[in-house]
């Protein structure tokens, strides 16, 4: 039987079949932060165990770190404590960091790209979910917990059963104003939330096939919201060129051999699938979220769904909880609704081609008084080009707060945080109760033109009335 990426990539990393029905999965890339690695550090040591091939582990810190000042000690002083925490285990056990003063700092779901560490036909670990954005260079990316952490660095692999893999397609082209994150909070809506427990999303189509590195990795990046342990992309052309000349992607004749060997990971054109969707690229719109978790979404054209229309009365009474916390009624367009803050960024939308797409919509235009705007480029490197650019001083020049690369608002583990029930226009990730640090703040997600233009209006908008050069 022909086989699909995912089963090529576990095929070529499997150590052995263990007495469980488990297989033994030699991890390729490995990736830690400050935050759920020092219980692992701390496993080894009480182990007396080494990291065994701290070459494949790479480091970078990114979710506790302040945005608006990152002189040390932080104010933060748990915050300075994890940092330096990460310094000291990477120090004792060797491996590569990419801290503060380097250049090269960022999130960790930026820095892998960016930098070429992540590449076809691997296998990525880290502990974040959102580890399935690397999946969009043609690798097999997942999220694990921080015993598993432990034990990639004791072993350089994992005990793990194969997944199903579902193939979800897009075909067509995308309309005027229709990014990458309205593909994926469609899919997650139309799937839901738990859709995809079980399977691994091959995303493919006309419509991806079409899309930058950035846009798919925008999209990988949220197959996590929609259930999916990971999600991919097939290599081709567009993921070579992005790989090229970056520090860590081979060079000369071991460039060409690579590309031939990361081509032959591909899905067979007749591999079989577990399952299959397919979605018109025509019916995406502009998307928002109206509640509090990420397949609760429409159409900036649609109203806020009726929970008494809804049959399954567990997700009726889930519906009627998050219509109540969100403070909005059925029947309600989002369009026009006012909002307090707008954030962009995060590893789903706080790359190079995010702020480019935005800047020449925010310029000759401002902030609307009264409102909060953060811009937060994901990566040093990201936060460089924009500089250099101009981008950063459009964005300055609108009212927006430019901020120095980390998680920032995606999550309340830095100062970066919403007060009370402030409602956000934010292009990252999740939309959880507390999210955003305020354990009563709302937060509706959205695409970086969607975040613009909310931030130059005052009020959730559709990006297509409000620019014209969209």
């Amino acid at each position: 039987m022909r086989r699909t990426l995912y089963q090529k990539v576990w095929d070529a990393h499997t150590v052995r079949n263990l007495p469980d029905g488990r297989t033994q999965l030699f991890i390729a890339t490995h990736y830690v932060h400050e935050v759920t690695s020092p219980q692992a550090f701390a496993m080894l040591r009480e182990l007396g165990l080494p990291v065994l091939h701290p070459e494949r582990t790479f480091a970078t810190v990114d979710h506790i770190i302040p945005t608006d000042n990152q002189d040390e000690p932080f104010a933060d002083a748990r915050a300075q404590a994890m940092l330096d925490a990460l310094r000291n285990n990477c120090k004792q056990f060797g491996i590569r960091f990419f801290d503060l003063p380097g250049g090269q700092q960022g999130i960790v779901h930026m820095v892998g790209p960016e930098l070429g560490i992540s590449q076809p036909g691997m296998t990525i670990a880290c502990g974040d979910s959102h580890t399935a954005t690397h999946g969009a260079m043609g690798a097999v990316a997942m999220g694990i917990g921080s015993t598993q952490v432990r034990d990639v660095l004791a072993t350089q692999s994992l005990a793990m059963s194969p997944l199903k893999v579902r193939r979800v397609r897009v075909e067509g082209h995308l309309g005027r104003g229709v990014s990458a994150k309205d593909v994926a909070l469609h899919i997650i809506g139309r799937l839901g939330a738990q859709g995809g427990l079980g399977y691994a999303y091959e995303f493919a189509g006309s419509a991806i096939c079409s899309m930058g590195m950035d846009g798919r990795l925008t999209l990988c990046n949220m197959a996590i919201e929609g259930g999916a342990r990971c999600g991919y992309v097939n290599p081709d052309a567009t993921t070579f060129e992005y790989l090229c000349g970056r520090p860590f992607a081979p060079t000369g004749a071991e460039w060409d051999a690579a590309v031939r060997r990361w081509s032959s990971f591909s899905s067979d054109e007749d591999a079989a699938y577990d399952d299959e969707i397919s979605f018109d690229a025509a019916d995406i719109e502009p998307t928002v979220t109206w509640g509090i978790s990420p397949d609760m979404s429409i159409g900036i054209s649609e109203v806020v769904p009726n929970p008494d229309e809804e049959l399954d009365a567990q997700k009726r009474a889930a519906m009627r909880a998050a219509l109540e916390y969100m403070q909005l009624q059925p029947g309600e367009s989002l369009k026009g609704k006012s909002i307090d803050v707008v954030f962009i960024g995060s590893c789903t939308n706080g790359r190079i081609s995010d702020f480019r797409s935005v800047a020449p919509l925010l310029k000759g235009r401002h902030v609307v008084p009264g409102i909060r705007a953060l811009a937060v480029p994901g990566s040093q490197e990201t936060a460089r080009q924009c500089e250099e650019e101009g981008i950063a001083g459009i964005f300055r020049e609108a009212g927006f707060e430019w901020r120095l690369p980390g998680c920032s608002m995606c999550l309340a583990m830095n100062p970066d945080r919403l007060e009370g029930t402030q409602l956000c226009a934010s292009t990252s990730n999740r939309n959880f109760k507390g999210r955003q640090g305020s354990p009563i703040g709302r937060t509706l997600l959205m695409s970086p033109a969607m975040a613009a233009a909310a931030a130059v209006s005052g009020k959730v908008s559709d990006p297509r009335e409000i620019f014209n050069n969209l």
